[in-house]
């Protein structure tokens, strides 16, 4: 059984939906959890609601030990308050899950500058403002684990979500240059792209949205989260039971030897452009040097 005890977790926008889902599993594995809502309503607006209050009550009804935090993840300030928060209430922290989110979907031509600034706040530049105190601490110890949520939105697109799909995407290049920068600390970094059940997409799911419990996805979430996890730099898909990884793949592509055929035209990449899409062979970089392994034996040919 995978176990958390004597394990501290940071858990953001988990008064509710997802996050919610995940501090419960967490703590019911042992895991000591900072619950961190600040109860804003759906995009992010102020509200009187304190639902970290209520998970973190329940956790302690079921004999679980948790705190709340009422911390914006938009604040760095707050943000690093609430890493300390964790290590003053239970002397460490092990595991962030960079879950707080908010939405203001707009067309693109009718995106208001303050509405994609809002957005990136919480999603993009909140991971950064939670992680990178936590980062630290986990470097001390040799020991950490990170889950970013990213999510369909950001990499496959979705329409009217420009400024929440490029938070999202952002993530996954936040999650893979930290997955190299904490291999020789042993903290690993992965993403989740969930599909789920929550406030955040009660009114776009359909009759599908009950069988898109977020209970579906914490369980992807806490094997990441885990001592056991076996695997850092990946994303993975989660919804309704079923868990499938998603990647860059790089295709073998085209080649013309610049010393021996001569320079690249446009006029080549027309005339060749479905040998340089052609997906048989592609393999799946796990960093910009594996990359340049490819090119280098093709270029000093």
């Amino acid at each position: 059984m995978i176990d958390f005890s004597d394990r501290v977790a940071l858990v953001t926008g988990a008064g509710r939906g997802l996050g919610a889902s995940h501090a419960r599993l967490l703590a019911s594995r042992g895991a000591a959890v900072v619950v961190n809502d600040p109860g804003v309503a759906t995009d992010g607006t102020a509200s009187e609601a304190r639902p970290a209050d209520e998970i973190t009550a329940e956790i302690k009804e079921a004999g679980g030990a948790a705190v709340a935090d009422y911390g914006s993840v938009s604040n760095p300030q707050e943000a690093e308050a609430m890493v300390q928060r964790a290590i003053e209430e239970f002397g460490r922290i092990d595991i962030v899950v960079n879950n707080a989110g908010i939405l203001r979907d707009k067309a693109f031509h009718n995106l208001e500058w303050p509405n994609l600034e809002a957005v990136l706040d919480v999603h993009l530049k909140g991971a950064f403002y939670v992680t990178q105190p936590a980062f630290r601490h986990m470097r001390e110890q040799s020991y950490g684990r990170i889950v970013m949520t990213s999510s369909n939105s950001g990499l496959l697109g979705n329409f009217g979500q420009a400024n929440y799909g490029a938070a999202k995407m952002g993530l996954v290049g936040l999650m893979n240059v930290l997955a190299l920068e904490g291999v020789k600390y042993d903290i690993k970094v992965n993403s989740v792209a969930p599909v789920a059940h929550t406030r955040m997409t009660e009114d776009i799911l359909g009759p599908i949205a009950e069988k898109l419990e977020p209970s579906q996805v914490s369980p992807v979430v806490v094997y990441l989260c885990s001592e056991r996890c076996a695997v850092t730099g990946e994303v993975y898909s989660a919804a309704g039971g079923v868990v499938s990884r998603m990647f860059i793949g790089l295709t073998p592509g085209w080649f013309k030897h610049p010393d021996k055929e001569g320079a690249l035209t446009p006029e080549d990449i027309e005339a060749h452009l479905d040998e340089i899409r052609d997906e048989e062979g592609y393999i799946v970089p796990a960093s910009n040097q594996d990359e340049l392994q490819k090119l280098a034996p093709l270029l000093f040919s």
